[in-house]
């Protein structure tokens, strides 16, 4: 079960000589419902489709051993027992913004990341869960996504901890909750209970799920934050290979046997976060083709209906300079006419803007490279490694012209694939908690490498 910030999948992996297969079974949106209190996520929704996938599943492969859920990070579900408080809200809701000023008013920025070592992002849990209020009182535990829906499937309440170090409450060092901080922060120790880790068996489905899809079924812990499964399913060639996972968000960075949380790290936007295997992902969190498909939902909703492939081709013949601008600018978080902001943030800047549709795309790319080939090249530089090729996987990998734009600015090769990275990663964990496969992450790695065919960007000299 790979659930996206816009799409979900539900996946079938198949091992076989060395290899793994995937099919997409289930494909379905996930769109966020505005409420009166705010943004949300279509939770139900969602569980509707993890059972409709599971179903697809069963019927395609009665011999279905195991699953495992991923998704994004950060949201959350508060639960009381075995109920749900409220409806979980979307990390791009604006109430996050009031919870930056409420943690800072307890502990400073250079305090925080010193205990969390989190790149400091609005929508991060421990901002989030800063502007509940009284219904923080009334939870018992927290779930993130993965998690609540693990929960419903099998009635066991955990967290998985590649997912809860994106909460801004653990301590990087001990891979624990930081109760002082939780302490510090007035929230309630209750909330915050065990971890799983990537590999461990959550349960079984229970009796009630079983019946309605087809069949008992093994629930794995994952690496259930989906970049850390991403990152699992990139076949490094080095220990000095930079990933980049490319979808709604860019991921960027390290793989390393430990966090980094100097105060330059901190000053560097860098982050540290759970990897499988104890690994640390140290990366910079980049706004990625959300700025591509938020432009193309602006001018669908103005009659100018475009193709994005055909934007892109045109994009890549555009021989005058264009725009680079910030994207990690917070203006580009929110929903909305993504081309106007990117407008005024050229007009404030004393920039020539973008003059049509396609060179707005071709601007998006230009910025979107420089700020991949910048995260790459501070991560190397604070991590003391000399980064020698970029492993571009997800979606985002098939964006032709950002991947050669990538080398032509990072000045280092590009391998593009697989694109079902994070179902990738999901898959062999699973196999590996099942013991059809068997070793540690470079073992895994051989899998992956055996099974995709990465295309190969070289920068110009």
């Amino acid at each position: 079960m790979d659930l996206g910030a816009t799409s979900g999948r539900v996946i079938l992996g198949r091992f076989a000589s060395g290899t793994v297969e995937l099919e997409t079974v289930h494909r379905f949106a996930n769109d966020p419902i505005q409420m009166p209190d705010g943004l949300h996520w279509d939770i139900q929704g969602l569980w509707r489709n993890v059972l409709e996938g599971l179903r697809a599943a069963y019927r395609r492969e009665p011999e279905l051993a195991g699953v495992a859920v991923d998704s994004w990070a950060v949201d959350y579900a508060l639960m009381a027992g075995q109920r749900m408080l409220g409806v979980p809200f979307h990390y791009r809701d604006e109430r996050t913004l009031r919870g930056v000023q409420a943690v800072s008013s307890k502990i400073s920025p250079a305090g925080l990341y010193a205990r969390n070592g989190l790149q400091a992002m609005s929508y991060n849990t421990v901002y989030q869960l800063a502007t509940e209020g009284e219904i923080l009182n009334l939870a018992d535990g927290i779930l993130l996504i993965p998690d609540l829906m693990s929960f419903w499937l099998t009635g066991v309440r955990t967290n998985e901890w590649t997912n809860a170090s994106t909460t801004g409450l653990m301590s990087p060092a001990t891979r624990t909750w930081d109760l002082d901080l939780v302490d510090r922060l007035g929230m309630p120790r209750r909330v915050f209970g065990g971890f799983v880790n990537p590999g461990d068996r959550i349960g079984d489905l229970r009796p009630a799920v079983a019946e309605m899809v087809g069949g008992p079924l093994t629930v794995s812990a994952v690496a259930s934050h989906d970049t850390a499964s991403a990152v699992l399913a990139t076949p490094l060639v080095s220990r000095d290979s930079a990933y980049l996972s490319l979808g709604t968000w860019g991921l960027v960075g390290l793989e390393l046997d430990a966090p980094v949380v100097s105060d330059e790290a901190r000053l560097g936007s860098m982050t540290n976060e759970g990897g499988v295997d104890g690994r640390t992902r140290f990366l910079r969190n980049v706004m990625g083709t959300w700025l591509l498909s938020e432009s193309m939902r602006t001018w669908e909703r103005a009659g100018r209906v475009h193709d994005l492939p055909g934007l892109l081709a045109a994009a890549g013949d555009v021989t005058r300079e264009v725009a680079v601008f910030d994207a990690s600018d917070p203006r580009f978080m929110a929903p909305g006419d993504m081309p106007a902001r990117i407008r005024d943030w050229c007009v404030e800047h004393d920039v020539e803007p973008p003059r049509d549709e396609v060179e707005t795309v071709r601007s998006i790319v230009e910025s979107l490279a420089h700020a991949f080939a910048d995260a790459i090249a501070e991560a190397g530089r604070l991590s003391g490694r000399a980064v020698d090729v970029i492993h571009v996987v997800g979606g985002g990998s098939q964006n032709t012209l950002l991947c050669r734009r990538l080398a032509e600015v990072s000045g280092r090769p590009v391998l593009a694939g697989p694109v079902e990275a994070t179902a990738l990663g999901n898959v062999l964990v699973q196999g590996r908690t099942l013991g059809w496969v068997e070793g540690g992450l470079d073992d895994l790695r051989q899998i992956v490498a055996a099974s995709v065919d990465p295309v190969r960007y070289q920068p110009t000299s």
